[in-house]
């Protein structure tokens, strides 16, 4: 059985351990060490050994200092907003640091993070690398920690360091707790995390108007100047009024409507938002004075992100950014002390019980959405994106409900429906059954063609009928289940698990030969050209590489003492084909360097076939006395001995 790579199933086990023990408050602690402490340039980190826990503080002063400077000229400027929302491929980084992550195969949009971001985690690689490697000759679990831009370098270093866990097998357990973090990656980066089963190696602690959260789902570029010196206040807040700083207040309510906006429309899209965006993973713990809740769905993430954050106001949204020590206090203290934040009639079900006090523990339960500020650019704005309308005079506590409940079914269905393609397997079960039971019959036949070339040459039989019949139900099937892939509607690790990639194997193997014979069979090849470039579906690969992926790590097979059940590569006979379209080229062909060609292509096929059935990882039907392989054998001695008279046949394995 697959081991979970994290030991949380869930944002309600994340959130229950982390209150009931004193990892977030002293990871806290140390952040804040960390960011008074006179840190490196891009990204200076403070270790700290509780028993078996290690504990990493990334900085991000020293971040935030170095990435803007006290007075940036104006090509500092446009750099900063080049880079405020540029995504650049994780693979980029080089040398595999994340190599679980980035390969995708071109499955989908490439893994993408921050530039500037992932530019400030190399900056110091080195120094963490060598502290970490260290670091787990003595530790069992390591935490690392960050606030602010110092989260974001936390992640990445969380990240490389499971990739790097992984590559040597390693049992220590990792948690990356960050404070009002940044966004780092696209949805594709999210995705990625969830099918390495890393989701619950990550818990963000957000405020409830803490900007900083929320700031790169808006395009940065036209706020430079505002954010320059919104770095400054967090770095030294006791350097003047920030509102003083802007200009105005104007310009504090400006950026944080235009932030507000674009969250909006980032919530309202929900899973069909662009996966070129920014995108969150793992669990989301939103505090408040009130108490804390948890949710690990990305679309449920964001839309709460919107709903806490649209009832704050210009003020508090950047002074939230400064209180998480409040908050993890209170929080923690809350948990322990068992305090209820229950009040009037009791819900009629646990479950609604346990969303009003999801929703209390925000402090937005029964809340109107309305703003603290009523300056003219507040009236302007919210009626352009249409809050003044009745639903924004609603209670904010109907859409968060709905919210969370959108989070309770998107995490469970995929599941379910997993369940139900189990059923649905057994189902088919018979076709498959059915065709088994053909192979062993054309194995075993008089004609002694073999499987492949029985069905390549079938008539108009009953039985070659259903076999082919049979054929296109189980392609059906899979199909079904590569599109729910392609949907999102399965697990993230379903392509990991043992049972479907077995399944899927076995399918390819006794499947994809008849594909091969009824290509070739209908002369699609002299249509759309041969089988392998031209005319594989895109299922065998698909399945091909879950097989690859989960044999990486598994030791060899010992070496057989019979042939195989299935030919082991399920495309032999599409190599096969091609082989005797080269040898019937090569006996008409004049010219000398195509020539070479072809018998270089002929000679590569006949090592192949010689290691395969050396080490016996082919099935009868291969060495059956009238199948097409016998055929290519005896075409290619005959084509030897005519231009080479004295030529032996050596160069093919003793059948």
């Amino acid at each position: 059985m697959d081991t979970e790579a994290s030991p949380f199933e869930s944002s309600e086990m994340v959130a229950s351990f982390l209150a009931s023990t004193p990892l977030l408050s002293e990871a806290w602690k140390l952040c804040s060490v960390a960011n008074t402490a006179a840190a490196a340039p891009y990204g200076g980190f403070v270790p700290h050994q509780i028993g078996d826990v290690c504990y990493f503080a990334f900085s991000s002063n020293g971040i935030m200092t170095s990435s803007l400077s006290p007075s940036p000229s104006s090509s500092e400027e446009e750099e900063y907003s080049r880079c405020s929302r540029n995504l650049v491929a994780l693979g980029s980084a080089g040398h595999g640091l994340f190599s679980p992550l980035t390969n995708n195969n071109g499955e989908e949009e490439a893994v993408m993070v921050h530039a500037g971001l992932l530019n400030l985690f190399l900056g110091c690689f080195q120094a963490v690398q060598n502290q970490m490697v260290e670091v787990t000759k003595n530790s069992k679990s390591i935490v690392i920690t960050g606030h602010s831009i110092g989260g974001t370098t936390a992640s990445l270093c969380a990240l490389w360091l499971l990739s790097y866990l992984q590559s040597v097998s390693s049992s220590h357990s990792v948690l990356c707790i960050t404070f009002g973090s940044p966004l780092l990656g696209n949805e594709s980066l999210s995705r990625a995390i969830l099918r390495e089963r890393w989701g619950g190696n990550f818990c963000h602690v957000v405020s409830k108007y803490d900007i900083m959260p929320r700031l790169l789902f808006a395009p940065l570029a036209s706020c430079t100047t505002q954010l320059h010196l919104l770095m400054q206040h967090w770095t030294a807040p006791q350097f003047g009024n920030l509102g003083v700083q802007l200009g105005d207040e104007a310009n504090l309510a400006e950026l944080f409507l235009f932030v507000a906006a674009h969250l909006q429309v980032a919530s309202e899209a929900g899973e069909e938002r662009a996966t070129s965006s920014y995108c969150p993973f793992g669990n989301y713990l939103f505090c408040s004075q009130e108490g804390a809740l948890c949710v690990d769905n990305a679309a449920s993430v964001i839309k709460m992100m919107y709903l806490t954050f649209i009832a704050g106001n210009p003020s508090c949204c950047i002074e939230d950014h400064l209180k998480y020590g409040e908050y993890v206090g209170k929080f923690c203290s809350q948990f322990l002390n068992k305090r209820s934040f229950m009040q009037g009639e009791l819900p009629q079900s646990s479950w609604d019980a346990g969303v009003a006090l999801a929703l209390q523990s925000l402090g937005i339960s029964g809340q109107v959405l309305t703003f603290h500020h009523h300056s003219p650019i507040y009236l302007t704005f919210f009626l352009s994106i249409h809050l003044l309308s009745n639903e924004f005079q609603e209670s904010a506590s109907e859409p968060a409900k709905e919210c969370l409940k959108i989070a309770r079914r998107l995490g469970r269905t995929p599941n379910l429906k997993c369940a139900d393609l189990a059923v649905r397997l057994s189902r088919i079960t018979p076709y498959r059954a059915e065709i088994e039971w053909y192979k062993g019959s054309c194995d075993k036949s008089d004609e002694k063609l073999g499987y492949y070339d029985a069905f390549k040459q079938r008539g108009t039989s009953k039985r070659g009928h259903k076999v082919n019949m049979n054929r296109h139900k189980l392609a059906a099937f899979w199909n079904g289940v590569i599109e729910m892939l392609d949907k999102n509607e399965l697990p993230h690790d379903f392509h990991r698990r043992a049972k479907w990639v077995n399944a899927s194997q076995f399918y390819i193997l006794l499947v994809e030969p008849l594909e091969i014979a009824e290509y070739y069979r209908s002369n699609m090849h002299l249509v759309k050209g041969h089988y392998l470039k031209h005319g594989r579906e895109r299922r065998f690969e698909i399945f091909d590489r879950w097989w690859r992926e989960k044999r990486v790590n598994e030791e060899k097979n010992s070496k057989r003492i019979k042939f195989a059940g299935l030919t082991q590569d399920s495309c032999f006979w599409a190599k096969v084909e091609e082989a005797r379209e080269c040898v019937a080229h090569a006996r008409s062909e004049s010219d000398a360097s195509k020539q070479a060609l072809l018998w270089d292509s002929i000679n590569k096929f006949e090592m192949y076939a010689a290691r395969l059935v050396e080490r016996k990882e082919v099935s009868e039907d291969v060495v059956a006395k009238n199948s097409s392989y016998q055929k290519l054998l005896e075409e290619l001695t005959e084509l030897r001995s005519a231009v080479h008279p004295f030529w032996t046949a050596t160069q093919f394995p003793s059948l």
